[in-house]
This record gives C-alpha cells, structure tokens and sequence, in this order.
C-alpha cells in the first residue's frame, strides 16, 4: 500500500486526483499505476487500469488470478469491472468512496452474486493517509483564490 500511496503522489504531482494502484504477483511488483485522465485525455485511464493492463504485459497473460491489486482508493465501477475480468484474486485498498465506490459503498459490482468470480477484498489498510490525499486535493481545489 505505500507504493500505491507513492502512485497516488505522482498523481496529485501530475494535477490529478491522487489516486494509485499496484499489482503484485507472488510476492513481486508486476504493475503500478496512477490516474492519468486528465494528462492522457483518456477517461479510463484511471491508476487501477493502468496497473492493470502493466500487470497483463508483464505476465503475458489478460487473466491475473493469482494477482492482488493495491488501490489507495474503493474502485469505481469501471475498475471493479476490470478486476472481474481480469480475474484479480484478492483486491486490497485504502480509504472508501462513498460517492463512486463499486466494492459496496455505492454499488456492488465486484463480486456481485451474479457473476462467477469471487475476488478477496480487504478495505480500509491505511485509509487515513488514502483518503486525506484525496480530501486535500479536493479541498485545494474547491478553495477560494486569494485575490
């Protein structure tokens, strides 16, 4: 998670939405990402799909079932999404998102009783640092501009 969180700095960085996201694979780091929406103009670009298309390059494999992915923040909905595609076997992340978050807070896509494939979920690993990164962000945004 502090890798991820060392993503997420890189974002914020960058003037994204300091989000990040690591694939570890036995015991190895095979994918890391960071939201790039804004610098790629590409609104999928979110830190877990690029931590997971890295991930499948280094594998050579789209299946990533004996992966775990790291996100500093609950995935949205695309993401969760793409972790029941690829299989991911146990996602681990920080803060909740209770505005966007597919994991439960919002929606349940990951690991919807429709679907075949169960993903071991462990939330809230140092979700303080997580979600304060987000939290500073948006309220430096949201701030007035001295004049």
């Amino acid at each position: 998670m502090e890798e991820a969180l060392r993503c997420a700095q890189r974002a914020l960085d960058a003037g994204e939405v300091p989000v990040g996201a690591v694939v570890v694979c036995a015991g190895k780091m095979v994918g890391r990402g960071w939201n790039r929406n804004l610098s790629d103009h590409d609104p999928t670009a979110h830190a877990e799909v690029i931590a997971l298309r890295e991930a499948g390059a280094a594998m050579g494999n789209h299946r990533l079932s004996e992966c775990e992915l790291f996100a500093t923040i609950e995935p949205c909905a695309m993401c969760a999404g793409a972790l029941v595609h690829a299989r991911v076997k146990r996602l681990v992340y920080g803060a909740n998102d209770a505005k966007a978050g597919a994991v439960g807070s919002v929606m349940q896509v990951l690991n919807h009783p429709a679907l075949n494939h169960v993903t071991e979920v462990t939330a809230g690993v140092l979700a303080g640092r997580c979600a304060e990164l987000v939290q500073a962000f948006f309220r430096e945004r949201r701030s007035p501009q001295d004049s």
